[in-house]
């Protein structure tokens, strides 16, 4: 496998350009371009939009109750609110875990509920999304499990050899390329799950509490990445209860969950700009 070499080709490998950054330093944007070229950003209206949804389980109360609000391309957006509020419930409904009770969910500009089943998987590769229990596949490799979106999507074996470990290396995992999930730590599988939403540069990225496993540093690293992708044009939405983590992007969205409901309090998300975000 071509992971297998990657300590005699890193080693080999000093003078190229993604040796200007080390993991504790800031990666370089030329790896990000290198790593995701050819990627295309859309230009629609809207990435995510809701229209008077809600979601309800069984013949209880609704979950999630009235949402209506758009995601901007390109924009950053942190999903707050406290445990029950419905995160989980909203995040599932974006990437087409669930399907909604009622209202309307569009996403890349299409009605989700007029889909045929054979075209959402299409619309999920479209997504990345990052699991609070992070969902690796056991039996795989830290590189075989970053590389599976890339071999999903029909990429050929030759160009993902050197794309994977360039990722891998960017965030401090390229000695652990060849390991199984079982014996990665928490934060190590952070990373990986990041790494492989991430590799296809998706339109967008959906990560739900990303840094919950990892010290203030490393959560800081994650942030980072995402970040970097965002501002390659990558749409960004991160459910999270960690306000240090808000505060290090004071400028990004902010979508507060209650009782189901949503409060706006940068007013971004229900009355977005008219002009999407390049």
């Amino acid at each position: 496998m071509a992971y297998a070499n990657h300590g005699r080709r890193q080693a080999a490998s000093i003078a190229l350009p993604f040796k200007c950054f080390t993991w504790l330093a800031l990666p370089c944007h030329a790896v990000v371009n290198r790593i995701f070229r050819g990627a295309k950003r859309t230009t629609m209206a809207g990435i995510v939009h809701f229209d008077n949804v809600g979601l309800r389980y069984g013949t209880g109360a609704e979950t999630l109750a009235g949402l209506s609000f758009t995601l901007m391309p390109g924009s950053f957006h942190f999903l707050t609110g406290a445990s029950g509020a419905g995160k989980t419930s909203l995040i599932n409904l974006i990437t087409l875990a669930q399907r909604p009770s009622r209202g309307i969910v569009s996403l890349f500009g299409e009605d989700t509920a007029g889909l045929p089943r054979n075209r959402l998987p299409a619309i999920r590769r479209r997504i990345g999304v990052v699991y609070q229990d992070f969902r690796l596949i056991p039996q795989l490799s830290a590189f075989d499990n970053v590389a599976l979106p890339l071999r999903i999507s029909g990429m050929a074996e030759r160009d993902i050899g050197s794309r994977v470990e360039e990722l891998l290396d960017w965030v401090g995992l390229a000695p652990r390329a060849s390991a199984k999930p079982a014996t990665l730590s928490g934060g190590e599988q952070q990373r990986v799950a990041i790494a492989r939403a991430v590799i296809t540069h998706p339109e967008l990225i959906v990560a739900d509490e990303p840094t919950g496993n990892v010290d203030p540093d490393m959560a800081a690293r994650l942030l980072h990445l995402l970040e970097v992708m965002n501002r390659q044009g990558t749409t960004v939405l991160i459910a999270t209860h960690d306000v240090h983590l808000l505060r290090q992007m004071p400028g990004a969205n902010i979508m507060r969950l209650a009782k189901g409901r949503i409060d706006d309090p940068t007013g971004s998300v229900r009355f977005p700009p008219r002009e999407s975000v390049s």
